[in-house]
């Protein structure tokens, strides 16, 4: 399969009971590269409140999507990315928790997570001679949401103003829903996900990952982190 873009993931574990619920809550199992159907939630509307993450499926970003730079190929970057994970030791997390993050719902670290920001770093840093820089629309487009002076800085450096000092590992469930959805979304997974989720959480892989022509994103490899 031919991708238009590159990323670097955290991909949960399949076998997870978490990540099983997690997937289908999406609706898009990117490690199958299929669609799955919603559980049943009683009448809300899964389909609508995760439309937007959904095309990327469960997943946490380290390296945001990228255009192979000119010269560049996947064959190098499968290389280079087992290369960065062969020098990186698994990271743990002492646990997840559901948190809102502004008008979107998504597990994020409670206790720490500066071994996944480490992580992070590095996949940014040591892989970005592979990243084509942005077009002007782009440029555009992550300046109109307005950034500090700082998120300009890495948007200027590495493409993406939401990296390095300016990083927060999560896993999206939900796009911006208004208050009253995002109130019912949040009591709804804290009853059928949070119960589920495991203490303490370890990265002990990251993923390649590449989206297609209709903007999904596939599990192209995962590459143990044996540091």
């Amino acid at each position: 399969m031919a991708f238009r873009r590159f990323a670097i993931f955290h991909v949960p574990p399949a076998e997870a009971d978490w990540a099983r619920f997690a997937t289908r809550w999406l609706g898009w199992d990117m490690i199958a590269g299929s669609a799955v159907t919603h559980p049943d939630m009683s009448g809300l509307p899964v389909d609508r409140l995760t439309e937007a993450p959904r095309r990327y499926g469960l997943h946490a970003t380290l390296k945001p999507p990228f255009r192979l730079a000119r010269g560049k190929d996947r064959a190098g970057l499968e290389d280079a990315v087992a290369a960065l994970a062969a020098r990186q030791a698994p990271a743990t997390i002492p646990a997840l928790d559901l948190v809102r993050m502004g008008r979107f719902l998504a597990l994020c670290p409670t206790g720490g997570a500066a071994p996944a920001d480490r992580l992070a770093a590095a996949c940014v840093r040591k892989t970005d001679l592979f990243r084509a820089p942005p077009d002007d629309a782009e440029l555009a487009c992550r300046r109109a949401s307005g950034l500090s002076p700082r998120q300009q800085e890495n948007l200027d450096h590495w493409g993406y103003p939401h990296v390095m000092d300016m990083f927060r590992f999560h896993i999206t469930l939900t796009g911006r829903l208004p208050v009253g959805a995002l109130a019912a979304a949040e009591t709804a997974l804290g009853e059928r996900l949070v119960p589920l989720l495991p203490a303490p959480y370890i990265l002990y892989d990251i993923a390649l990952a590449g989206e297609d022509a209709d903007g999904r994103f596939h599990l192209i490899r995962r590459f143990p982190l044996t540091g």
